[in-house]
């Protein structure tokens, strides 16, 4: 009798909504075009993300996870009246609740702030009930530093924080970006009490906080700065095959010496009534063109000499990078370039301005940081 069978446990809502639409498509039968009119968007969209998981079913925990929720959203898309196939039944009758969010936000600050560790990455084995974090030590000794449940693992894949770096007899998983950015989410609402705005935890997961040496009028100074705001500052974060910052500090510099002159030289001259001398004796309220346009255009001048250095190409490269703080993704797009190419297009740009700047005197701690 179906009125011994409990109803089965609905889907979590934390699933992404591209599992969603997989899941419509694959279990419940909806074409493309009816997803499509349903979420209001192309059918071209909805195609990607079912190809996108569909592609993803190599991955153990993926397979698991999806085969599982197919199983639950068929059954709760089902009419009440009609019975559930006798191979499903069983499964259905033992399977676990999906995971709620609490346990998602409390297992995710565990376990991917142990997976964000250098050399860790996350094990697991289809006999296993529970996968494993594992490290492994400068003297080469692997230990272990967490364990979480299969089903945390599961939807840890399934939110892309983790992806199979190497499938096997034991799968080896690794953190991903999303999971990162994830992770920068969960401890900024822990280092935040109380309330906060949700526009502020998603801005502050693309902020590397850090400190620069700044040159004031009193001596040199430390400011707090985002190190993740300028593209220069991200790419020199990485490493060539040799292991060496691909951008040395001196292109750095020299790359912030431009967008230092480039944000100058926006400041243009008043407009209006100069207000600021409307309390003081002698020449009050007084206009001059002059004193507010000089250093602005003395900038603009420095900015048209260091790009005319450059010429085309790599004035441009410089111009979209350092200036307009473009990703190279997007400038390799508008230049029409091949991909991961724009990156080399950078550092020849920037050991050229850098020469610029040795040869005009120009090359000084920046002030923006």
């Amino acid at each position: 009798m179906l009125t011994d069978i409990a109803p089965p446990p609905a889907l979590p809502g934390w699933l992404p909504d591209a599992v969603r639409l997989y899941l419509d498509h694959t279990e419940v039968g909806l074409s493309l075009r009816a997803l499509a009119r349903r979420e209001g968007c192309a059918a071209s969209t909805v195609l990607r993300q079912v190809r996108r998981y569909e592609n993803r079913r190599d991955d153990p925990l993926m397979d698991e996870a999806l085969t599982h929720l197919g199983r639950l959203h068929a059954a709760c898309r089902r009419p009440p009246q009609a019975k559930e196939p006798p191979e499903m039944s069983a499964p259905l009758r033992r399977a676990r609740p999906p995971v709620d969010d609490a346990t998602i936000a409390r297992e995710g600050r565990r376990i991917l702030r142990r997976l964000a560790e250098p050399g860790a990455l996350l094990a697991v084995a289809p006999e296993m009930e529970k996968a494993a974090v594992l490290r492994q030590t400068p003297d080469g000794r692997t230990t272990r530093t967490a364990v979480v449940d299969r089903a945390v693992a599961q939807a840890f894949a399934l939110k892309d924080w983790i992806e199979c770096r190497t499938p096997g007899r034991v799968g080896i998983y690794g953190l991903t970006a999303a999971g990162r950015a994830a992770l920068k989410r969960m401890l900024d609402a822990e280092a935040r009490p109380g309330p906060a705005e949700a526009p502020a935890a998603f801005s502050d997961q693309h902020r590397d906080w850090g400190e620069r040496t700044v040159e004031a009028e009193d001596g040199p100074r430390r400011l707090r700065c985002n190190l993740a705001e300028s593209p220069v500052m991200a790419l020199s974060r990485r490493r060539d095959s040799s292991g060496a910052p691909f951008l040395s500090a001196d292109l750095v510099a020299a790359a912030e010496r431009l967008r230092e002159d480039f944000e100058v030289a926006q400041l243009g001259p008043r407009v209006a009534q100069n207000w600021d001398r409307f309390l003081t004796a002698g020449d009050r309220g007084s206009f001059t063109g002059a004193g507010g346009a000089a250093g602005p255009r003395a900038a603009r001048d420095r900015v048209a000499a260091a790009l005319r250095d450059l010429g085309p190409g790599l004035g441009d490269m410089a111009l979209r990078c350092c200036c307009f703080l473009e990703g190279l993704e997007v400038a390799e797009r508008r230049m029409g370039w091949s991909a991961r190419s724009g990156k080399i297009v950078l550092r020849i740009a920037l050991m050229r301005l850098k020469r610029h700047y040795e040869e005009t005197g120009g090359l000084a701690a920046p002030l923006i940081g």
